[in-house]
C-alpha cells in the first residue's frame, strides 16, 4: 500500500533521485542510542520525539547486508533491510526501559507478516540491541508485553547493525506532510488496531 502511495506522493511533488543513503553519525559523549523497527517509520518517530529526554529520531534502513539501500528496494522487499528508527537520547533524563514502553504501545508485537496494513518482511516490528545489558532489558520487556496481552509476542530481539539513514524526504514526515501523513495512517487502520490493542495506553 506504502510503495504506491510514495509514488504517488514523489510524483505529484516532482521530487527528484535522492543522493545515496548514509550511515547515521556516531552519538556525541554521554548520549545512547535505540534502534526499534515498528512498521512505517512515519508512524514512529512523532512518539519518541515527544519524550523528554530524546535528543532526536531519524528514520532509516538496519538489519540487512546491503549498503547504502534506497527506500523503493527496501519498501518492494528487494533487501533484507528493516524499516527503523534511531533513537539517541540522555540515559540521565530517559531510560532505555522508558523507551521500550513507548515502542511497544506504538506497535502491534502480535503480528507476524509485517505491521498494521504494510505486509513483509521490511516492515516486520523488532528491537535491535547492542551488548548484554540492552538484551537483557529487552527480553525482560518483552515478557512483560506478553504478560499483558496474554497473546505470544513475536517481535524479535536482534544484534544492532549499520543504520542507513532514510532519504531527506522521509526523515519527520509527519511535520512535513501532516495531511498526507494522517491520510496514509487512517488508510493503513493504525490507530485503530493500536486502540484494541493497548485501548488508554495506546500510543504512550
Amino acid at each position: 500500500m506504502r510503495v504506491l502511495f510514495l509514488l504517488v506522493l514523489m510524483a505529484c511533488s516532482g521530487s527528484q533521485a535522492s543522493p545515496p543513503t548514509q550511515l547515521a553519525a556516531a552519538p556525541e559523549d554521554g548520549q545512547a542510542v535505540a534502534v526499534f523497527a515498528g512498521g512505517c517509520f512515519w508512524c514512529m518517530e512523532g512518539p519518541f520525539e515527544a519524550l523528554s529526554g530524546v535528543v532526536s529520531v531519524e528514520s532509516g534502513y538496519t538489519g540487512g547486508p546491503e549498503r547504502q539501500p534506497a527506500y523503493m528496494a527496501v519498501a518492494k522487499g528487494q533487501t533484507g533491510h528493516f524499516e527503523a528508527v534511531r533513537v539517541v537520547y540522555d540515559p540521565d533524563v530517559i531510560t532505555y526501559k522508558r523507551l521500550l514502553s513507548t515502542f511497544w504501545r506504538n506497535i502491534d508485537p502480535t503480528q507476524s507478516n509485517g505491521q498494521f496494513c504494510d505486509k513483509g518482511d521490511q516492515y516486520r516490528s523488532a528491537i535491535f540491541v547492542d551488548g548484554e545489558v540492552a538484551l537483557k532489558v529487552a527480553e525482560e520487556s518483552k515478557e512483560s508485553v506478553s504478560l499483558t496481552l496474554t497473546k505470544p509476542v513475536v517481535t524479535p530481539i536482534l544484534p544492532v547493525s549499520d543504520f542507513w539513514l532514510a532519504e531527506d524526504y522521509h526523515q519527520d514526515f509527519y511535520k512535513k506532510n501532516p495531511r498526507r501523513y494522517r491520510s496514509y495512517r487512517a488508510g493503513c487502520g493504525r490507530d485503530h488496531r493500536l486502540q484494541q490493542l493497548w485501548g488508554r495506553d495506546a500510543g504512550h
